[in-house]
């Protein structure tokens, strides 16, 4: 059996015949060519906000996760800033742009939708994986008909120059990277000029000692998973356009009837652990926009998708096992429940309180939108030994949740 075939199937979502017949395809494919082996781990994260937007997103990722700012780097156009935790997990490389209208392709993406439209500039952008040569990669991808921007065109995109990355996705409008680094050296962006800006490196202080204060610089853990938002019809093609282009492989596949959805699961060959390499998961409306009206269904994901465009939904960290003891006689805490009300007592909002269960094996909750990337994150704390990424009791409440977002429903009436 091909090594990217070798795993479990979860879930009860039925896929097509099409689906079926080409996931097996192409895995074997991929592992016969070599690209299974060649493909490594998700070394970066590329996200791009509105000017002058960049510093306070710094400074509400490095107290909401374990990133810690290291460095700027400036390009004509743009300041790329740098977030890390350590070589082990992936990088965030945060793009603001500095002039309101620069257009470019990724801002086209946003504006044809009524709220992506309000923040033209800010979007998830997508990953960039290791490979072992890059040179190799691209060209065998380039035979099976994937699609590259040219050095000229990373040029005026100002994207790092030591990267091949492949043109934005008709299913999720995201794109896939490719960098060529020997897993014993450091990362390095060959991008502009590099600095450590003091304004964004005070914000990220600011932030980690109010972490440290607070005790959750011990318990907040690296990406466990990427969420993306796509149309009805494209959920098959977007799984399988990225197993293409990855080395991940399909976990499966639950439907989620009564938020009329289904979360699709995807992750890593290489790495058991998401930590290492997160999971990325695609959630999709089972019926699309057009005929709700008359199944009478809720439909928060393909509306979701109407308004912002296909695209990353949320961040999800990991929580570490593990139990605050009560003081004055209360009952000892699960670390999730002191994490989101420590967040709570800083001012962040959340879209409904954590759910889930130690009997269950998970506990999650999923916070406001962003106002700068308009990204969620979700945290997830296991317990024991549980292996999945939720109940479908959870998934379906936090879809609810979600779709009833009051920062999203203010942004529909403004643009109604």
């Amino acid at each position: 059996m091909s090594a990217s075939l070798q795993f479990p199937r979860y879930g009860d979502k039925a896929n097509s015949a099409f689906f079926d017949e080409f996931l097996v395809k192409l895995l074997e494919e991929r592992d016969r060519i070599g690209l299974t082996e060649a493909i490594h781990q998700i070394d970066a994260l590329m996200i791009t906000v509105e000017p002058g937007n960049a510093l306070a997103y710094v400074g509400e990722l490095c107290l909401m996760t374990p990133y810690t700012y290291l460095v700027t780097l400036e390009s004509q156009d743009h300041y790329t800033h740098v977030l890390r935790i350590d070589m082990s997990a992936p990088d965030i490389l945060l793009r603001e742009v500095k002039d309101p209208n620069t257009r470019g392709i990724f801002r086209s993406l946003n504006e044809v939708y009524p709220i992506g439209a309000h923040k033209p500039n800010s979007r998830y952008m997508g990953e960039v994986f290791r490979v072992g040569n890059v040179h190799e990669v691209v060209e065998l991808q380039k035979s099976r008909d994937i699609r590259f921007f040219n050095q000229e065109q990373i040029r005026k995109l100002e994207l790092p120059g030591n990267m091949a990355v492949v043109k934005p996705s008709p299913y999720t409008h995201n794109i896939v990277g490719y960098w060529e680094r020997p897993e014993s050296d450091i990362r390095v962006y060959s991008l502009g000029w590099s600095a450590i800006r003091a304004d964004v490196d005070r914000a990220c202080q600011e932030a980690k000692e109010t972490q440290a204060r607070l005790g959750l610089d011990k318990m907040l853990l690296p990406i466990d998973h990427l969420a993306t938002r796509v149309y009805s019809q494209n959920r098959e093609a977007a799984i399988l356009e990225y197993l293409t282009l990855t080395s991940y492989y399909y976990w499966g596949s639950y439907d989620i009837a009564d938020q009329n959805s289904s979360t699709n699961v995807t992750k890593s060959v290489h790495h058991a652990n998401e930590l290492e390499s997160p999971a990325k998961v695609f959630t999709a409306a089972n019926h699309p926009y057009f005929v709700n009206h008359l199944l009478k269904l809720p439909s928060p994901t393909e509306q979701f998708v109407r308004n912002f465009g296909p695209r990353l939904h949320h961040l999800a960290v990991a929580v570490a096992d593990g139990e605050v003891p009560g003081e004055n006689g209360k009952a000892a805490q699960p670390n999730i429940d002191y994490v989101v009300d420590s967040l709570r007592h800083c001012g962040q909002d959340f879209l409904l309180d954590v759910i889930g269960s130690k009997e269950e094996g998970l506990k999650q909750i999923f916070s406001s939108a962003s106002e700068y990337s308009s990204l969620i994150v979700e945290y997830v704390q296991r317990f024991g030994d549980f292996q999945g990424f939720f109940t479908k009791d959870n998934v379906s409440e936090l879809t609810h949740a979600a779709g009833v977002d009051e920062t999203l429903k203010a942004l529909q009436a403004e643009s109604s």
